[in-house]
């Protein structure tokens, strides 16, 4: 690492203790700038890299809410606005007993540049709880969602900062805190939240894109080899949202979907997922991948290996942090796997990322690769803003359009800069110096 970067980064390492996930985040962008700040000393002389690993503001608060026993829950709700360079803070919230300050750190930190990426006019942050919906009623949910709301109105806008959704949090979960929002405030802000209901403000694509868009970027890299996705053999870790709809745009493309997962373990079906019965499962039934194996003939259920072990040409991780280790990333090499894009929020370790290019596997990390979903809000945005709703087939276009721009933006960054057909450098690198260009632009604030 650069010796201003170092740096920079050991005063992270000091000035937040225990946040894994954060450092790691900050180290992996950190790596990539050395040949950035000698080429722009002036990004280190104002001190715009080490203003960049400091969030904006940082919020943390009580949400006491009570379960269907009438029992008073105490959970803690949390929003760090990052950066707003480029626009309104944009990010989503995560619902999930992992969530601590050190996890919402490391996504909004990846936030900033994933949305600098899209070329949108928006800025980085991300929020969430510690939270658990599984096993909860609708009415606990609710009540969840409306005393978390109950805080966090206060403190977003569609100017100030635009939350979406994330693990935990999808259509039922939005409705709720936007329709506690809209009480409290007694405004329909629609661009206030994104990843809405398509009858009361959503935009079409928004519930498929962060998936489909992690397809059109894999796309995108084979189209640089002059091949596609016909009858290759992908695997996808997950079943939820982003999962899911991976799975539709790789099959609408001719790939073989040979297994999904999660937290219980992994399904493979050598003849291809079932689309349909796993949207039943998850979607409806809100049941795991072992219903599917147990409806399924022909499928089995693995609860006691890597979903990696499964044999593929491409790997798409769309599961969460850290799910893909060096172990695994040498299973893949071994297998014969050539792509890997990240649907998940940084899913591969620093470790198997090292792997990857070490056995010639391209890799296209979640800043690039998943930026779909938010490229898709904030088009959710511009039809909120002016009173308008797409069609599926232009909004669509709309984010393959997005998608190709990232992916052509990422290899010309990285020839640029001398690391032709690294997609790491690439994305690093452009989404960094459009943030601190406009950073420096502002002033020191």
């Amino acid at each position: 690492m650069h010796e201003n970067l170092s740096t920079v980064y050991d005063e992270v390492l000091h000035r937040n203790p225990g946040e894994n996930e954060f450092h790691q985040a900050v180290r992996e962008v950190l790596d990539s700038l050395g040949p950035v700040v000698t080429k722009h000393p002036e990004y280190t002389d104002s001190a715009v890299i080490r203003r960049l690993c400091e969030p904006e503001r940082q919020i943390i608060f009580r949400v006491p809410w009570v379960d269907d026993q009438n029992n008073v829950q105490i959970n803690r709700g949390f929003r760090v606005e990052f950066n707003s360079a480029l626009g309104p803070y944009k990010g989503g919230l995560r619902f999930h007993p992992s969530v601590y300050l050190g996890i919402v750190k490391f996504l909004g930190f990846e936030q900033i540049f994933k949305n600098s990426l899209t070329g949108m006019p928006i800025g980085g942050g991300k929020g969430g709880s510690d939270f658990d919906p599984k096993g909860r009623s609708d009415g606990e949910i609710m009540r969840f969602c409306q005393a978390f709301m109950t805080e966090l109105y206060r403190h977003i806008g569609e100017y100030t900062d635009v939350p979406a959704g994330d693990i935990g949090v999808g259509g039922r979960e939005i409705g709720y805190l936007f329709g506690q929002y809209k009480k409290i405030t007694n405004r329909y802000e629609s661009g206030v939240l994104t990843g809405k209901g398509i009858t009361w403000g959503g935009s079409l694509v928004r519930t498929e894109a962060t998936g489909y868009g992690t397809v059109f970027f894999a796309g995108e890299i084979l189209r640089t080899r002059g091949d596609s996705f016909d009858g290759k053999r992908v695997v996808v870790s997950g079943s939820g949202n982003v999962a899911i709809y991976a799975i539709e745009k790789l099959q609408q493309l001719g790939a073989l979907v040979v297994a999904c997962s999660d937290s219980s373990g992994y399904v493979v079906d050598e003849a291809g997922i079932d689309l349909d019965l796993l949207k039943e499962i998850k979607e409806v039934q809100r049941g795991r991948v072992v219903d599917y194996a147990a409806a399924r003939e022909g499928a089995r259920f693995v609860d006691d290996s890597s979903i990696w072990n499964v044999p593929c040409d491409i790997a798409l991780p769309c599961a969460t942090q850290n799910e893909l280790d060096e172990a695994d990333a040498k299973t893949l090499a071994q297998h014969g796997c050539t792509i890997v894009a990240e649907g998940a929020n940084m899913p591969c370790t620093p470790e198997a990322v090292r792997v990857f290019a070490e056995a010639g596997i391209t890799f296209a990390p979640g800043k690039a690769a998943n930026a779909g979903g938010v490229a898709t809000s904030a088009l959710e945005m511009q039809q909120n803003a002016s009173r308008d709703r797409w069609s599926f087939e232009y909004t669509e276009e709309r984010l393959a359009e997005t998608m190709r721009g990232i992916h052509d933006r990422c290899l010309e960054t990285a020839d640029e800069y001398g690391t032709p057909n690294n997609y790491v450098a690439g994305a690093n690198i452009a989404g960094f110096t459009q943030v601190a260009d406009a950073m420096l632009a502002l002033g020191v604030i």
